[in-house]
């Protein structure tokens, strides 16, 4: 039979039971023993016990010395910056992103569609002693999120479809598409997003799209503006709207967008 006959037939069982053991890990911040992650998948500890060893022999999964607990290590987040796009995406933004959070004396982060999510891949906190940042890898609703609503709005049709798309396969249901229309529409129209955290109290959300050679969108960089009570913030928040616009056309320029 040849190659194309047998397309979608290949099973790998042991690296399928290792990203099955990845992903589950994501769940399990403070680590895992080998029985809870089996138990997790349903599976047995034989059955994983071998393949979670070396894994950890290969540098994938760190074991505390004192819990046994297994956690991701970081040499996956390594892997990823050095084999995706993301590397050279993060490399042009850093420089922005520092003068950015010293500038305006606010943090900011860099966010990626990735599947049905957006994800954090660099940040950058502010240099006083009171901020709000994300952590490096966290994963954002990309439907209402300020950034995901960026990345929405900016990306050509055929990737908003297939980011929606994801994202109804992922939820197991449908999106109101009248109601993200409408968003899209007025986020395009203003060139960013600005708007009250829908999460955390006296924080407001900007974001810009960032764009490649090609033109298209590549990520969106986002301050979450943290108003003080006594008003000390460094900048008032239009001014901060202001530096995080040149911020993402200077990141956009080093990835060699240059508009029509």
């Amino acid at each position: 039979m040849g190659r194309t006959g047998m397309k979608g037939t290949y099973a790998a069982p042991a690296i399928e039971k290792a990203f099955e053991i990845l992903e589950r890990l994501t769940h399990w911040p403070q680590g895992a023993l080998v029985s809870e992650i089996a138990a997790d998948l349903g599976r047995s500890v034989g059955e994983l016990f071998r393949i979670v060893v070396v894994m950890e022999r290969l540098g994938y999964l760190d074991k505390s010395a004192t819990t046994d607990r297994y956690t991701v290590a970081y040499k996956l987040l390594d892997l990823a910056y050095r084999a995706t796009p993301s590397q050279d995406l993060v490399r042009a933004a850093l420089p922005e992103m520092q003068v950015l959070a010293m500038e305006a004396g606010q943090s900011c982060h860099l966010v990626v569609p990735n599947e049905a999510c957006g994800m954090v891949v660099a940040r950058e906190e502010q240099p006083g002693i009171r901020g709000f940042a994300l952590r490096v890898g966290a994963q954002i609703d990309i439907i209402r999120s300020c950034s995901g609503q960026v990345i929405l709005a900016f990306s050509n049709d055929q990737r908003r479809e297939q980011i929606v798309r994801a994202v109804e396969s992922h939820r197991g249901g449908e999106i109101d598409r009248a109601w993200l229309a409408k968003r899209v529409k007025a986020v395009r129209a203003s060139g960013f997003d600005l708007r009250k955290s829908p999460i955390t109290h006296g924080v407001t959300d900007i974001s810009f799209p960032i764009f490649g050679f090609d033109r298209e969108l590549v990520a969106a960089l986002t301050i979450p503006f943290l108003e003080l009570i006594d008003g000390s913030q460094k900048v008032h928040i239009d001014l901060a709207r202001d530096l995080l616009r040149e911020a993402t056309q200077k990141i956009s320029e080093r990835l060699g967008y240059r508009p029509i």
